[in-house]
């Protein structure tokens, strides 16, 4: 079986090995989530592979099971971290779907935080899982080791599912955290 390790010097690892993987690993639980974590890339072949980080993605940050920011991204010049609310978004543009967000900072910015983590069951396991508050999709958690997760992102219409990895990051200055 492909380790985690194996995957990630691979350019791309195939759906079903990274579900296995995925499926090997064990479930991380709500405390370990808590914190802020730099996200980054596990390519699949998915269609959103390399989306994020081109749009200037940084990760995400779980203050309490009741306070996370899903969505947090980089101004342009890299220097501050703000949090997106992910009502703003728009999933169905065409066209600049991967510029940087930071340009749009004024637009998107929200202190307030916008999703919730709880226990959910993912194929046969008891996993954290961050729930979006305005959007149809769920981001599920596996433990790789004490500061790495991998996560998959459940969305409702999308057909097969879309993989990241989580590695947790210093406290992040990020309005609306406590």
């Amino acid at each position: 079986m492909m380790t985690f390790d194996d995957a990630l010097s691979c350019e791309a690892v195939s759906g079903a090995d990274a579900l296995s993987l995925f499926d090997n690993l064990p479930p991380a639980d709500e405390a370990f989530m808590i914190g802020s974590w730099k996200g980054e890339g596990f390519a699949t072949g998915h269609p959103m592979d390399g989306l994020l980080e081109s749009a200037g993605w940084y990760g995400k940050q779980f203050v309490d099971r009741n306070s996370v920011h899903p969505l947090l991204y980089t101004t342009e010049d890299g220097r501050e971290v703000f949090a997106v609310d992910p009502a703003r978004l728009d999933f169905n543009r065409s066209g600049n779907s991967s510029a940087h967000l930071g340009a749009w900072r004024d637009k998107l910015e929200t202190e307030a935080f916008t999703a919730r983590l709880r226990m959910t069951e993912y194929r046969g396991a008891l996993c954290a899982t961050m729930i979006y508050d305005a959007r149809p999709i769920n981001d599920v958690f596996k433990r790789v080791n004490d500061d790495t997760a991998l996560g998959i992102m459940d969305m409702r219409g999308l057909d097969k599912p879309f993989f990241f990895v989580l590695r947790r990051s210093a406290a992040l200055s990020v309005p609306g955290a406590v």
